[in-house]
């Protein structure tokens, strides 16, 4: 199976920026803020968010520290903002800081903290790491936020929140004292202070970002003169230099809700200039692994081909896709849609669609462009519904006899970040779907789907040359039987996307046969 859509398909990027912690008055300012709160009985996490409603202040904090379901209660009456967290908690020997409109609630140091390796003591090969994790949610919705950015902007270090709003972020101890930021479309930017996270889960909020409509010059706005000046401006806006991505990449087919097989990989990438086709890449394999499901392979064999290739095929700035090409602008309708918030910039969104009357399956979807400077931020597009099942041979190499398959969702979404005023490709995603029935049995048809996914997780600018051939990584073939060795410490250092609950769930109710290898012992 191809995981390619049958057109010219489209790509992403991601980066992020820098808080300075507020001043110790302004802190002491926050937390002596008065607020008034009725007596009331609940949970822990019930009555935090009344302070929440009354002073503005966000609550992070590890479930270690504070359990949100332990019973609590407060009379009602006039406290500070710190007074109410301890009656509510009932520790009053918890530590408190402000980081913007977040309170970070923690245990009271017992000891400093570690202080960083000295330069000239800390020798290169003794680099140590820790980590920062946790869940993304809408402030008020508490619904996943899916995809975002997670990262430190001033070293080009990050990874993207799963399906769940899960993440993971593997940082050096050089970045101690850095900070972290967290970013979606339609949300304002968050930055914490690193160390305040360091070794602990926790929960974050997400505040939507609402434009007010003096932010808004009310104008009618043309779409296809937007689409036309972001081409013209991908000379100011994407590298022109070629450039290193460490990367996570990974694979994976579903079948009847259960894993079929997972293949997940760290790849250097040779990422040439946005003038340069996608051809001119190079894909280097750092670590692989693979886990399959040997019970579910008896009765189908599915694998993905060119998962790896369809993901620098998505970069759609270097790989222009039909809807993107002027020449093509006659199969489309392009609406101007909302306005959203990125990376707190102001973006337009297009919608497009193709033309009634045209019976071919072409794309339908949206892109986000940048008001100010004309990039292009982000997309998402899908072979059209109505048309998807023409799609079925364009998408499936090779199939039984034995077996009926129609394609009946073919999804990609795309990202791009800047870093240093250059766009790079951030979070790359396709899904597609599948129905499958034996031939003998009209009625029975069960679900397959196929995703595969790559994030950036750092970019190199300096000393970029061509891997060599005997380094470089066939990425048009079936990826999860690339031959490899075991490797006890797979992941290691590396940021991962972390996989989705349903996927962990799925893994967990299988009897899986997991390998690990590393590069240097590869079989080729």
């Amino acid at each position: 199976m191809r995981a390619m859509s049958p057109y010219r398909p489209v790509c992403c990027l991601l980066w992020l920026s820098l808080l300075t912690a507020l001043p110790l008055q302004a802190e002491e300012e926050g937390l002596n803020r008065k607020i008034k709160l009725p007596q009331s009985k609940g949970t822990v996490y019930e009555l935090l968010e009344k302070v929440t409603e009354r002073s503005g202040f966000l609550f992070i904090y590890d479930n270690s520290v504070i359990n949100n379901e332990q019973p609590a209660n407060i009379k009602k009456g006039e406290y500070t903002v710190s007074q109410a967290i301890y009656e509510i908690t009932g520790n009053p020997l918890l530590s408190l800081r402000i980081s913007g409109s977040h309170i970070l609630i923690q245990q009271s140091p017992s000891a400093a903290l570690p202080s960083l390796p000295l330069p000239d003591t800390a020798p290169s090969d003794s680099l140590r790491y820790f980590t920062i994790e946790g869940t993304l949610l809408d402030r008020y919705t508490r619904e996943p936020v899916s995809y975002a950015t997670i990262g430190i902007p001033s070293d080009a270090i990050g990874t993207v929140s799963n399906r769940n709003g899960g993440f993971r972020l593997r940082l050096p101890d050089s970045l101690r004292y850095a900070c972290v930021q967290f970013s979606h479309i339609g949300y304002l930017i968050q930055e914490f202070e690193v160390q305040r996270l360091i070794d602990s889960e926790r929960i974050f909020l997400l505040e939507p970002r609402v434009i007010s409509i003096q932010e808004v010059v009310v104008r009618l706005v043309n779409p296809l003169r937007l689409l036309h000046t972001m081409l013209d401006n991908r000379d100011a806006n994407y590298p022109k230099k070629p450039v290193y991505f460490t990367s996570f990449y990974r694979e994976g087919v579903e079948h009847r809700k259960g894993v079929v097989n997972l293949t997940e990989a760290v790849f250097k990438i040779y990422k040439a200039p946005y003038t340069i086709a996608p051809s001119g890449d190079q894909v280097k394999l750092l670590k692989m692994r693979r886990i399959s499901n040997e019970d579910e392979q008896d009765t189908l064999i599915t694998k993905i081909k060119s998962g790896i290739n369809a993901c620098l095929m998505l970069d759609v700035i270097k790989n222009l896709p039909d809807f993107l090409l002027p020449e093509n602008e006659y199969q489309y309708n392009y609406l101007h849609g909302d306005i959203t918030v990125i990376d707190n910039r102001i973006a337009n969104m297009i919608s497009f669609e193709q033309k009634k009357g045209i019976k071919d399956p072409l794309y339908k979807g949206e892109i986000f462009i940048d008001a100010e400077n004309s990039a292009l931020l982000s997309a998402r597009f899908e072979i059209h519904p109505k048309y998807v099942e023409k799609a079925t041979d364009m998408l499936v190499t090779r199939k039984s006899k034995n077996l009926h398959i129609v394609s009946r969702q073919v999804v990609y979404t795309v990202s791009y970040k800047p870093w240093n005023g250059t766009y790079y490709v951030n979070h790359i995603r396709g899904d597609l779907y599948f129905r499958i029935r034996k031939r003998n049995q009209l009625f029975s048809s069960t679900t397959l789907h196929t995703w595969f996914e790559m994030a950036t997780c750092k970019i190199e600018t300096e000393n970029i040359t061509r891997f060599t051939r005997n380094e470089t990584l066939q990425t048009r073939t079936i990826f999860a039987e690339t031959n490899f060795n075991y490797d006890n410490d797979f992941w290691g250092n590396f940021n991962i996307i972390l996989p989705e609950e349903k996927l962990n769930e799925a893994l967990a109710g299988i009897t899986s046969r997991i390998e690990e290898f590393e590069e240097k012992e590869m079989i080729r």
